[in-house]
């Protein structure tokens, strides 16, 4: 019986391991595909960072993020730009960056207190249906728990995008001396639509992984 624990425990750890590696890899082939847009280029990271929160563990979501911040530090080129160095951490859109895990760490924990504790979609106290028991729900009731899942989920990608923003606006008014208006004006509004939308794409993606490797 102890030996099919450890192995299970092992094999656990393992596809963690996988899962926080793939994550990282996805990150940093979205901060590839850049469009420039002013002095804030347009990438795919709010999506990948918001697909990770919701569909990896809180654990895994950290180190996730925590791991590709760490390889992009010593200079592998993982940003946007294909650029890397602590340089582009302390420049001017870095705060973005430092946001990235500030608010990984802030969604993770909202997304283990709800799933957990109230026991929504992706938590240990959530209710496990059967597919008979999912086949017998009325299409009311689906849309019910679809909408209140989806809703937790898209709740958590607004907190870690406001907090990533929060940080950038702050790094861009150190670095680049301006005001609060010139830099939200700068480096947030004209991605606030975009990166909504990158929010509920992530979501929905996600649901729809999350539904397969469970």
């Amino acid at each position: 019986m102890e030996t099919v624990r450890t192995k299970t425990s092992a094999s656990a750890r393992t596809r963690s391991v996988a899962f926080v590696g793939l994550t990282i890899a996805i990150m940093a082939v979205s901060a590839w595909v850049t469009v420039p847009l002013g002095p804030i280029p347009f990438t795919l990271q709010m999506f990948a960072v918001t697909f990770a929160v919701v569909v990896l563990q809180p654990k895994e979501a950290i180190a996730a993020i925590t791991g590709y911040l760490l390889l992009g530090a010593v200079g592998v080129p993982v940003f946007s730009g294909m650029r890397g160095g602590i340089g582009v951490l302390a420049g001017p859109t870095g705060g973005f960056l430092w946001g990235y895990l500030l608010g990984v760490a802030a969604a993770a924990l909202f997304l283990y207190v709800v799933r957990t504790r109230l026991g929504e979609a992706g938590g240990k106290n959530a209710p496990k249906l059967t597919r008979a028991e999912q086949a017998a729900l009325s299409p009311a009731r689906r849309a019910a728990l679809f909408f209140r899942n989806f809703g937790v989920d898209l709740a958590a990608g607004v907190i870690f995008t406001v907090i990533a923003y929060i940080c950038g606006c702050v790094q861009y008014m150190a670095v680049g001396q301006v005001d609060f208006m010139t830099a939200f004006l700068t480096a947030v509004a004209p991605f606030v639509v975009v990166d909504f939308c990158k929010i509920v794409a992530a979501v929905v993606c996600a649901d729809a992984v999350r539904t397969v490797v469970k």
